[in-house]
């Protein structure tokens, strides 16, 4: 329902106007004078002021000016109720941005015609002003890429994207600080981690080569909800979050398979979070060393070269801890260890540690 501001100091013909606006469906708001009619449309902002010229206090064209130099009132249909008839008057009017200027008394359906006319056009103006802007946002995109896929995207990122370099323990950004941007990693590895009342880390993500992150906060004003390292000597892609905002904005498509994107991060952190709350140590560590694994795209018979540090802050327990539940599990033959190296000797068994 359309919002009508009708400002007329004659109290008949303002509710006599009032009561046949509201006849059409549309919700009328009145002001006795110029004054009160300012004050109430910058608190409610209307669709379309109509506005008698003779009044006390503030008149009609005063009313204007002062509307037009308001930003947030600037743009609203403004349409003109007066006796007066002259040729100058309604110049006066219209040159101060008037839209319309009606003579009384007022023909109902003059009136009612104007109204529909002119939120109409500005209803169109509103659509011409998002499609403009819509335009100019995609300038920042080059005109030859299409971008549909999330394999597309990574694509852009590796053609477009700024490339940052970290060296091992190096952050890429901490938690609570504000995002700028979206990371996507061309070569090693990135943990995502939080760090708990007592000061000890929780790692809930590994990035390895290809893996999007940092799109938990690709809302504006969002705060990084975890921090993230370099694991290992490693090559980012990054892409300013505005530019991510417009390429998912313009696909819907794209969007969704970020959503779900973001959706198995989740459900990946809430496992790791269970994990660590409720397995047991020696299923906690087995669990972890095939996660390691599987991120890692490591063979079973292949060795992983991983921290304690790094497996004891993914497991959720002290790094002690871990390190007497892998000489246990090396001593049943369940793995093998030399230094930082961890090789899977029988995947089965360890999958079925309780």
């Amino acid at each position: 329902m359309k919002t009508i501001l009708l400002i007329e100091d004659d109290i008949v013909l303002r509710e006599t106007t009032a009561e046949i606006l509201e006849l059409e469906k549309y919700k009328v708001v009145t002001a006795a004078n110029g004054k009160q009619g300012v004050l109430l449309a910058k608190k409610i902002i209307p669709d379309i002021i109509v506005c008698d010229i003779m009044m006390p206090e503030l008149d009609g064209y005063d009313v204007l000016k002062l509307l037009y130099n308001e930003e947030k009132t600037k743009r609203i249909p403004f349409i003109f109720l007066s006796a007066k008839t002259e040729m100058k008057d309604i110049r006066v009017g219209m040159d101060l941005g008037a839209d319309d200027y009606l003579t009384k008394p007022i023909d109902d359906e003059l009136l009612l015609s104007a109204i529909e006319s002119r939120l109409a056009k500005a209803e169109l103006l509103k659509e011409a002003e998002v499609v403009t802007k819509t335009e100019k946002q995609s300038e920042n995109l080059p005109d030859d890429i299409t971008i549909d896929t999330i394999e597309d995207l990574k694509n852009y990122f590796c053609d477009f994207g700024k490339v940052m370099k970290c060296k091992k323990g190096e952050f890429i950004y901490e938690e609570g600080n504000h995002s700028n941007y979206v990371y996507l990693v061309y070569k090693g590895k990135v943990k995502g981690f939080k760090i708990d009342e007592f000061g000890k880390e929780l790692i809930i993500t590994i990035h390895k080569d290809d893996d999007f992150f940092g799109f938990s906060a690709i809302f504006d004003n969002s705060l990084n909800y975890e921090s993230t390292m370099a694991m290992e000597k490693v090559e980012i892609m990054v892409v300013d979050k505005k530019t991510v905002q417009e390429i998912l904005q313009n696909n819907y498509k794209l969007s969704l398979e970020i959503f779900q994107l973001i959706n198995e991060n989740l459900t990946e952190v809430k496992e790791q979070l269970l994990q660590m709350a409720y397995g047991s140590m020696r299923r906690k560590t087995a669990k972890t060393i095939i996660k390691f694994a599987k991120k890692m795209r490591h063979k079973s018979s292949d060795s992983i070269n991983i921290s304690r540090r790094d497996l004891a802050g993914v497991a959720g327990i002290a790094t002690e801890s871990l390190i007497r539940t892998l000489t246990d599990l090396k001593k049943e033959g369940l793995i093998e260890i030399e230094g930082r190296n961890i090789k899977i000797l029988d995947l089965n068994r360890l999958e079925s540690i309780h």
